[in-house]
């Protein structure tokens, strides 16, 4: 299916974002940060090194009603892309999402175990979420290493992506369980707002989490079984593009970005810098990931050299 869709390369990113806010949440997934003034969807893309169709196939799949209806294979976007994005989407529900809902829970209902039903709320969550990790470490851990492994022409005698489409279910049915019960059973008593906002929150992480689902259905499932067929018939496989920073671009830091890092190798917490700088724990993340993916360096020893030779911090400043 052609990048066919209401956005397209030629847009402004702001104006995608005035059309539907939910796009942020694909933005952040794909390491696009704010900030980008009036410059186009492409525009934004080349810049900060993101394959534009396949940010484009996204987030047109998501703002299409009706979705399911289309065709996807795989030809109008990257495979290796959609895999980032994947994994950048896991990361924010395991690390972000759901425990920022759990933290709200427990200020919201009394978890002192004198209250059964709050017990029995915590009790459902934490149930639900060690299923949804089970889910999402088993497709980081095998079906993307399979893909990938795809990618390089490499068949499995023992293993296709019908298999993981056939047994790919919902993973709701606890969260269905806990809203069912938090809406008609738990008393909001004085905090009826604050347990609102959490009841508001669990039901958009739930949406969330399902159009997730149906990404990887949908663009994810045919795009590899496209794959598969080829690698079978001894075809090797196109090279598909995962934008790789250049020379010039892993010198090409924001502001924000070497503050960031200062406070990385000063030993600070995730917590720790966001507090400083005023951000949300969540933006300090996705700006940890983009400056691991333009300086293509991954560990603190590295970004402590980096941090020296470039002057970002005074060795005194040095936690070793």
């Amino acid at each position: 299916m052609a990048n066919i869709g209401r956005y397209q390369a030629t847009d402004k990113m702001s104006a995608l974002i005035s059309d539907n806010y939910s796009l942020l949440m694909v933005m952040s997934r794909f390491g696009l940060s704010l900030g980008f003034g009036d410059k186009t969807v492409a525009e934004v893309c080349e810049e900060q090194r993101v394959h534009c169709p396949t940010f484009l196939t996204v987030a047109n799949f998501i703002s299409d009603p009706q979705r399911k209806e289309g065709v996807y294979d795989g030809k109008d976007y990257s495979l290796p892309a959609l895999l980032d994005y994947l994994r950048q989407a896991h990361a924010y529900f395991l690390d972000f999402s759901l425990p920022s809902i759990r933290r709200k829970l427990i200020d919201t209902i009394d978890c002192s175990g004198s209250d059964e039903i709050a017990s029995l709320i915590l009790k459902l969550f934490d149930e639900y979420v060690r299923e949804v990790r089970r889910h999402m470490e088993f497709e980081n851990r095998s079906v993307f290493t399979y893909v990938e492994e795809l990618l390089e022409g490499k068949a499995s005698d023992t293993y296709d992506i019908a298999t993981f489409a056939s047994k790919h279910g919902q993973v709701n049915s606890k969260l269905t369980e806990l809203k069912r019960i938090i809406v008609k059973y738990y008393p909001g008593k004085e905090n009826y707002n604050l347990l609102n906002a959490v009841l508001f929150d669990i039901y958009n992480c739930e949406h969330d989490l399902d159009t997730h689902c149906e990404v990887e259905d949908c663009l994810l499932v045919p795009a590899v079984s496209a794959l598969e067929r080829q690698v079978l018939q001894g075809v090797k496989p196109a090279r598909q593009m995962k934008q790789e920073p250049d020379e010039s671009e892993q010198e090409t830091l924001s502001t924000r970005e070497k503050e960031i890092i200062a406070c990385v190798v000063k030993g600070m917490t995730n917590k720790e810098i966001a507090e400083t700088l005023f951000l949300s724990v969540h933006t300090v993340m996705t700006h940890r990931r983009n400056i691991a993916r333009k300086l293509q360096i991954h560990s603190p020893a590295g970004l402590t050299i980096y941090a020296i030779v470039n002057k970002l911090v005074e060795l005194s400043d040095i936690k070793l």
